[in-house]
């Protein structure tokens, strides 16, 4: 069961390509880009559900569509 204030493994699929550092420089949390394909990258984030809300604002913010995303609890 996923819990807002636990700390679990997200897994974000977007739209759009941008280098980790520079993901990462303004973001609230930082990411690791687990893979890429030429119009979309996978990125991993270990944070809790209020920490996801606004990495997905920041991502909004890059211009990134979210094509998926995935808890691991």
């Amino acid at each position: 069961m996923v819990t807002m204030d636990k700390i679990h493994t997200y897994y974000i699929e977007v739209r759009g390509r941008i280098d980790e550092p520079d993901l990462n420089a303004t973001s609230p949390i930082q990411m690791a880009v687990a893979g890429t394909d030429v119009d979309s990258m996978r990125l991993t984030v270990y944070t809790d559900q209020s920490g996801l809300i606004g990495l997905i604002r920041h991502l909004h913010g890059l211009k990134l569509a979210i094509l998926s995303l995935t808890c691991k609890s």
